[in-house]
């Protein structure tokens, strides 16, 4: 297993265990419910419904593990102490494109924050990656699938 620590705001934290919470208090007794349903319906081996719940069991019991591992591992980051010298972890930055003119802001989160559609975007994203560690005044380049994106970097902040 990866022993790595894994980087969360107090939110990002909390939204894990809760979903840790319900797979365990909802839908684990959901499917076990299922199998000694699916159980009574005889012959096991010919039993499509019981396979299923079994197989659905696994794939939840596989999800739990993952997620007591990673909330093991997490490390809660206090996002109002972040410095805004360079673009770090939970940082809001603002770029410019340097080809349209247009300014776009970005958060800078870890993967398992990033929501794409609020502009919160991941460090391990192309985007994410060329920005991290980066000062108000750079100018960076970015690698992505439609080709290559130059930015500069207009204003670092925590709100």
């Amino acid at each position: 297993m990866n022993n790595d620590p894994i980087y969360l705001s107090k939110q990002g934290r909390i939204k894990l265990e809760q979903e840790l919470k319900k797979l365990k208090t909802e839908d684990r007794p959901r499917l076990i419910a299922e199998i000694k349903r699916a159980m009574h319906m005889g012959d096991l081996s010919e039993n499509a419904e019981y396979h299923a719940a079994k197989e659905a069991q696994t794939h939840l019991e596989r999800k739990i593990a993952e997620l007591e591992d990673k909330l093991s591992r997490v490390r809660s980051v206090e996002t109002d102490n972040i410095p805004t010298d360079k673009a770090y972890l939970f940082a809001k930055v603002t770029v410019k494109d340097l080809k349209s003119g247009e300014k776009i802001g970005y958060q800078l989160a870890p993967p398992d924050e990033a929501d794409v559609d609020n502009d919160i975007i991941s460090v391990k994203s192309p985007i994410g990656a060329a920005l991290l560690g980066k000062a108000v005044g750079e100018k960076v380049e970015v690698k992505v699938p439609a080709g290559i994106i130059h930015y500069e970097i207009l204003k670092i902040s925590r709100d």
